[in-house]
């Protein structure tokens, strides 16, 4: 009998591919959502997170367990109570999920949760980030230190619980990539700020593959979730328009017009860290997609 994983925030941009990916694997599919999926291959779990309701008896049937919940960091404006959402969505599914494994004594081999490389702050510097750094006192750093701590409790219970702390993520169905695409296609594309901040980036199915990676090899703690090649906004913005086949005519985007738009969120788009990959390699965990120009020719033109 096939093996079978569960996701929670399964229908979003990683979700989506990560399913398909699991399924061509030979895995029996399940989400845990608000809502009925409308992928025929895949069973919905639904839950209500304020009620603290879900089927146990269906939870019961799945192997593993992956979790991709939270609000998202760049969608709205921060204020106050977007923040206090943006913690409580990540912090609050885990706990739930943890409770009700401890609680029914759920079967899981092993737990997989995103997190992020904002762990690590956004530091424009010579250092390479890697596991063992400490994570930064800003508000994406409390934010994944808070995430990870809510599914290491997993562990508590003998069941294998990993972080990915996921890099900029490329797909053209979707996310940052499509965003900064666009004014490039509309030859009004530019390198944001001075150019220089790092952009820690992965093609989807590389950080698919690390989450079934993870999940299939019981792993414990954090692992960062990034390609080998590091480069800055500006080669980043190069390299786009140059696939796209696109002219870089405009001057670089002023930082304060990123600050005026974004006001918090700015910082992440004008800094940035690099991020190492050590860890998950010496794991054994292959990337196929570790040079941007080849992710991003992938991903355009197939």
């Amino acid at each position: 009998m096939a093996e079978s994983v569960l996701i929670s925030g399964g229908s979003g941009l990683v979700g989506k591919v990560l399913t398909t990916l699991l399924i061509e694997k030979g895995y029996k599919v399940g989400h845990i959502s608000r809502s009925a999926s409308s992928n025929p291959n895949v069973e919905t779990i639904v839950w209500d997170l304020k009620k603290k309701t879900i089927d146990i008896e269906q939870v019961k049937k799945y192997d593993y367990l992956i979790n991709l919940v939270g609000a998202g960091i760049a969608d709205k404006k921060w204020t106050e109570e977007r923040k206090e959402e943006i913690v409580r969505s990540r912090v609050e599914s885990l706990n739930f999920l943890f409770n009700i494994t401890k609680e029914h004594n759920l079967p899981f081999k092993s737990a997989v949760s995103a997190s992020a490389v904002g762990y690590y702050g956004f530091n424009t510097s010579d250092h390479i980030y890697n596991e063992t750094d400490p994570p930064s006192e800003d508000f994406l750093g409390n934010t994944c230190q808070k995430w990870e701590k809510a599914l290491f409790q997993f562990n508590e219970i003998n069941i294998p619980a990993s972080a990915v702390r996921i890099g900029l993520v490329l797909s053209t169905e979707g996310g940052a990539l499509k965003e900064l695409a666009f004014p490039i296609k509309l030859y009004a594309g530019a390198p944001l700020g001075n150019g220089k901040q790092y952009m820690p980036w992965v093609h989807i199915r590389d950080i698919c593959n690390q989450f079934i990676f993870q999940m299939e090899h019981k792993l414990k703690g954090s692992y960062n979730g990034c390609a080998d090649e590091h480069v800055t906004n500006k080669e980043f913005t190069e390299a786009v328009a140059q696939v796209l086949k696109k002219p870089l005519i405009l001057p670089n985007v002023p930082a304060f017009v990123m600050k005026v738009i974004l006001g918090q969120r700015s910082l992440m788009v004008l800094n940035g860290s690099r991020v190492s990959n050590e860890k998950i390699k010496k794991a054994g965990f292959k990337y196929d997609f570790s040079k941007l120009n080849s992710a991003l020719q992938e991903l355009y033109n197939g």
